[in-house]
C-alpha cells in the first residue's frame, strides 16, 4: 500500500464517521483559545474546562489579563499541572499581546511563537482551530497515532511528523486531520493499550500487524470483558 493510498482510507474513513471534529477545548475567543491552550500543556482538556469559565469571565481581554498580578491569576489556575509557571506565561502572553500587537492575538506563526508559553504545536492549534489554516499542531496522541498508522514512517520528533504529514494530507483537509489523530489517539488508538479490535483504520495501520501490539489490545479487551 502506497502512503497515498493509506491517507487516502484514513481520510475516507474519518470523513465518514466524524465529518466535523472539533477541539474538545471550550473557548469563546481566539484570547480564551490561547490560555485555554497554554493551559493544556500536560493537562487534560477536562480539567482546563473546568478552571477556564472563572478565568474567561474575570480576564474577558488581554489588557485586562496584563493588569492582573500572579497571586490573582494563580488561584484560577491552581488546580491545573504546573500551575505557577502557567500563570506567568499567561501574564507574560497577555502584556506582549497589549504592548507589540495591539491586544490581537496574531494569526501567523512566528508572531505566535513570540509569545510566552507558546510553542510550536500551540501556534498550530491556533491557526488550524482558529483560523483553518493548513496547520498541524503534533502531540503526543498526534505522534503515536501518525507512527503507528505508517503515515510518518516512524518520525523521531514533532517537527519531522509535522513536515511528512503537511506533506501527505490536502492542505484543506489539514485542520480536520489534526482533530482527527488527536481524537482517535485519545479514545482509541491509546499509548498502552489500543483497542485496535474496535477501531476502523486496521485495514491501513501498519502497527495492527505487529504481534505485541495486538497482544496488549486483547489483553486490554479482556480486561474489560471481565469488569462488566
Amino acid at each position: 500500500m502506497t502512503i497515498k493510498e493509506r491517507v487516502e482510507g484514513i481520510t475516507a474513513w474519518f470523513e465518514a464517521t466524524m465529518p466535523d471534529p472539533k477541539t474538545e477545548l471550550d473557548y469563546d475567543s481566539p484570547f480564551h483559545l490561547l490560555l485555554a491552550v497554554i493551559l493544556s500543556a500536560q493537562c487534560t482538556d477536562k480539567r482546563v474546562n473546568i478552571v477556564t469559565p472563572p478565568l474567561f469571565e474575570a480576564y474577558p481581554t488581554p489588557a485586562v489579563l496584563a493588569a492582573a498580578t500572579e497571586e490573582e491569576v494563580y488561584q484560577y489556575i491552581k488546580s491545573v499541572t504546573f500551575p505557577n509557571n502557567k500563570t506567568r506565561s499567561l501574564l507574560k502572553a497577555a502584556r506582549m499581546l497589549v504592548d507589540e500587537f495591539e491586544g490581537e492575538v496574531p494569526g501567523d506563526i512566528d508572531s505566535l511563537m513570540k509569545l510566552p508559553g507558546v510553542g510550536r504545536k500551540t501556534a498550530n492549534v491556533m491557526l488550524a482551530v482558529v483560523w483553518g489554516e493548513a496547520a498541524m499542531a503534533v502531540d503526543t496522541h498526534v505522534f503515536r497515532v501518525s507512527n503507528r498508522l505508517g503515515l510518518t514512517d516512524n518520525s523521531k520528533n514533532p517537527l519531522e511528523t509535522e513536515k511528512k504529514l503537511v506533506r501527505h494530507f490536502p492542505a484543506e483537509k489539514l485542520p480536520k486531520a489534526h482533530h482527527w489523530l488527536i481524537l482517535h489517539g485519545r479514545y482509541v488508538c491509546k499509548a498502552l493499550r489500543p483497542d485496535c479490535l474496535n477501531c476502523g483504520l486496521t485495514a491501513y495501520c501498519k502497527a495492527y500487524k505487529d504481534p505485541k501490539r495486538m497482544k496488549n489490545a486483547s489483553l486490554a479487551k479482556n480486561k474489560n470483558k471481565r469488569k462488566k
